[in-house]
C-alpha cells in the first residue's frame, strides 16, 4: 500500500492544479472542482493496488463526480457565483460560459482533449467511447460554441 499510496501522492503533485482547473471548466463552479478533486484522490488512495493507471483513473473519476454533483444539484451555476477569490479573465469567464451552453459529455471531451492535453484515443478511454463517438462529440461542440464565442476575442476550445 506505501507504493500505491506514493503514486497517488506523485499523481496528486502532478496533476491536480491542472485537473482542478479542468473540473472548474467543466461545472464552472469552485465547490464542486474542489470536491472532485479532494473525492477521486480519496478513491484512488483507497482502491490501492487495483488501480493501474492512477492519472487515467483520477482524470476519469473526478470528471464522473463532478457530473454527478451536477446532476445532483440541478445546477445551472454561473460563472459569476465563483467566490471572489477567484479572479478570472474575462476571456476565460466568457470560455467557460461557452462551455456551460454545451451538453456535458461535449463539454469533457473539449476540456480533456484541448485543456489536458489528451489525444482524441485516451479521451476516448477515459470516457468509455470510440474514439470516432469523441470525434463526433468535439465536432459538434466546437460548431455549438463558435457562435457564442464569435463576438468575444476567444479561440473555442
Amino acid at each position: 500500500m506505501a507504493d500505491d499510496a506514493g503514486a497517488v501522492e506523485r499523481s496528486y503533485h502532478t496533476n491536480a492544479p491542472r485537473l482542478w482547473r479542468a473540473l472548474l471548466l467543466f461545472s464552472a463552479n469552485v465547490d464542486i472542482a474542489d470536491e472532485a478533486l479532494a473525492e477521486a484522490y480519496a478513491q484512488a488512495l483507497a482502491r490501492g493496488a487495483s488501480v493501474i493507471d492512477v492519472d487515467a483513473w483520477v482524470w476519469t473519476a473526478a470528471f464522473k463526480i463532478a457530473s454527478g454533483e451536477l446532476k445532483r444539484r440541478r445546477s445551472t451555476h454561473a460563472i459569476e457565483n465563483l467566490p471572489v477569490l477567484v479572479e478570472l479573465p474575462q476571456s476565460t469567464t466568457d470560455l467557460v460560459r461557452a462551455l456551460r451552453a454545451l451538453p456535458a459529455r461535449q463539454r469533457q471531451a473539449l476540456i480533456l482533449h484541448h485543456y489536458a492535453d489528451y489525444p482524441v484515443k485516451e479521451v476516448a478511454q477515459l470516457m468509455s467511447a470510440t474514439p470516432s463517438a469523441i470525434a463526433m462529440l468535439m465536432d459538434r461542440g466546437r460548431k455549438a460554441i463558435r457562435p457564442l464565442l464569435e463576438d468575444q476575442d476567444v479561440e473555442p476550445a
